[in-house]
């Protein structure tokens, strides 16, 4: 009866060792969140935000994902309550999709994937994909929402969304996506474009865009689900000045 617990006992913490070993090994396969704190990330939204866009000026949310899809930070603008509440999920939805469609060499913007994605499109259907997930989209108390405890954070909220906002991030690679929400989509690019740029992960490979990057096409023709891009990754313009922000700031145009 010794020996036999004393074997039991070997093999526990022979499996115990190797559980830990497999977790150990899991963890350091997991992508790692971009090198950027909810301050920095929160002061580069606020600075965007004011700086005029040429939307309608409303508050806003930023959320940044890993490479994995892993919800890293959510931050937002302004008080609690001054944001179109549904623009939250819709942020890590842009997120998700840029980092989702973006490669270590070649990056689309969610703004790139509207004509593409549209009737006849060479994308179409890619918006009925990889849907969010309700159970973690809804989950907790609005008080927390755009802090470092909003429920996101580490969770993978899916989705796609397929107008401005979304960005991919790099720097000496592919790190994840950035999402924005809470204005005209043509707006939440343009802020999008000045919260990468802040945050230096804007070192951009290649893209579908005039320069050979994400930036935003205005070349889309047609109204009512009639729409025609000549580029094929073409988004329409949202009635303000944003297309000539995008223009000043480099965003497209």
């Amino acid at each position: 009866m010794v020996q036999s617990s004393s074997r039991f006992t070997q093999r526990a913490a022979m499996l115990g060792g190797a559980a830990l070993l497999l977790v150990g090994l899991s963890n350091s396969a997991l992508a790692a969140c971009p090198a950027v704190t909810f301050s920095q990330l929160q002061s580069a939204l606020q600075s965007a935000v004011a700086a005029g866009n040429g939307g309608l000026g409303f508050n806003m949310w930023a959320t940044i994902v890993d490479r994995d899809g892993v919800v890293c930070l959510v931050a937002k603008s302004g008080a609690a309550g001054t944001q179109w509440p549904g623009s939250r999920v819709i942020s890590a939805q842009k997120a998700n999709t840029a980092n989702a469609f973006s490669l270590p060499q070649f990056a689309l913007s969610t703004a790139n994937l509207f004509s593409a994605t549209q009737p006849g499109g060479s994308l179409f259907g890619l918006q009925e994909s990889n849907p969010v997930n309700p159970a973690v989209a809804y989950v907790g108390s609005s008080a927390t929402w755009g802090t470092p405890a909003d429920n996101l954070v580490m969770q993978k909220i899916g989705g796609i969304n397929v107008f401005g906002g979304g960005l991919a991030l790099y720097n000496g690679g592919i790190l994840g996506g950035l999402g924005v929400s809470g204005d005209t989509s043509c707006a939440d690019h343009n802020i999008a474009w000045r919260v990468r740029k802040t945050l230096g992960l804007d070192h951009v490979p290649a893209g579908v865009a005039p320069g050979n990057t994400d930036g935003i096409i205005y070349d889309v023709v047609g109204s009512n689900g009639n729409f025609a891009s000549k580029s094929g990754f073409g988004h329409p313009t949202c009635g303000g000045t944003e297309q000539s922000v995008a223009k000043s700031i480099g965003a497209g145009g």
